[in-house]
């Protein structure tokens, strides 16, 4: 029996990566071979992919997925040959039919959460978790603002604000990622082309300010996003959809009010086993709850990643968006 993945061999655009066939491998000590049966696709695949987060070659690609266990090696505990499983890293190779992966980065899935649902959500949702929750600390009241609120990581985020407590500001491109943004709890929403967006959050707020910002565009919104902010308020910038932020001036910060600025990993959130354990089952909790449900706004196959990475970048994709082997 065969595997397929895909292989980079160098960073550069979506037609550098490369398809390879080989034969199952077996797990070594502490490994498991999981049969993937869905991948999800996220906006740092395009990072890993283009180099902007430089990887050693060759290397895999991917981060989430789900799928079954087809073979434990030597070692591994807590987990039997058929059980449904998910991940979401650190490690990278879920572009692929199957997988080898350390059983520590392995999460258990509920009967509750199908593969899809998973595979489109794992990474996504420990984000929102991570950033929401432990990054920002949001509390029931607070009036905060999510950028691209209609991708995948936005739409978890807004309905995980809402279902929480929060009052949710979002932006997006169009009016019809608008209409999702609100149908996933948003309060108000802004146009992400307006020249004015600090002062409609202004209007919005009684001319406080929000006191949290979730910025996965980066470049182009960094500074609006500080001046969206309340005195003392927290800006979370997260990703780099425009293109990173760079020489940042951290007066910037006192002159607007005492701000904060983050720059988290969610991986640093997960590093311990208590801490991915207690993230994981916030996780869970919130999906098999209803009040975080995933959209999968296109599914496309495994071969044809390099489609998906072009349709991602050129802002034509909303939900979460699955590669199927």
């Amino acid at each position: 029996m065969t595997l397929t993945r895909a292989i980079l061999n160098q960073h550069g655009g979506p037609d550098v990566i490369e398809w390879v066939a080989e034969n199952l491998p077996t797990p070594g000590p502490g490994q498991v071979l999981v049969q993937n049966s869905a991948i999800g696709l996220n906006f740092i695949d395009t990072y890993h992919r283009g180099g902007l987060y430089p990887l050693p070659m060759p290397s895999g690609l991917g981060m989430e997925g789900a799928g079954q266990i087809m073979a434990l090696g030597d070692g591994v505990t807590g987990f039997a040959v058929g059980d449904r499983v998910a991940y979401m890293g650190p490690s990278l190779g879920a572009y692929a039919t199957h997988r080898l992966i350390d059983a520590g980065e392995l999460f258990a899935l509920p009967n509750g959460i199908d593969d899809r649902t998973a595979a489109s959500a794992v990474l996504k949702a420990a984000t929102v978790e991570a950033f929401v929750e432990r990054a920002a600390r949001v509390q029931p009241g607070d009036t905060v603002l999510v950028h691209a609120a209609a991708g995948g990581v936005g739409q978890i985020m807004v309905q995980w604000l809402a279902a929480i407590g929060a009052q949710v500001i979002a932006t997006a491109s169009n009016d019809a990622k608008l209409d999702l943004a609100r149908a996933a709890g948003a309060a108000h929403t802004i146009l992400s082309g307006a020249d004015n967006i600090p002062a409609q959050i202004r209007k919005i707020t009684g001319g406080v300010g929000v006191s949290a910002v979730f910025d996965g565009v980066g470049k182009d919104t960094f500074v609006t996003s500080l001046d969206c902010l309340a005195p003392r308020g927290m800006m979370v910038s997260f990703g780099n959809a425009s293109g990173p932020v760079e020489g940042v001036n951290l007066a910037m910060l006192a002159q607007r009010g005492s701000l904060f600025v983050t720059r988290p990993v969610v991986m640093h959130y997960y590093a311990k086993p208590q801490d991915r354990a207690q993230g994981i089952s916030r996780v869970w909790d919130m999906l098999e709850s209803g009040k975080v449900r995933v959209s999968v706004g296109a599914t496309y196959p495994l071969t044809q990643a390099a489609q998906a990475h072009r349709d991602l970048e050129a802002r034509l994709t909303t939900g979460s968006t699955l590669l199927l082997p």
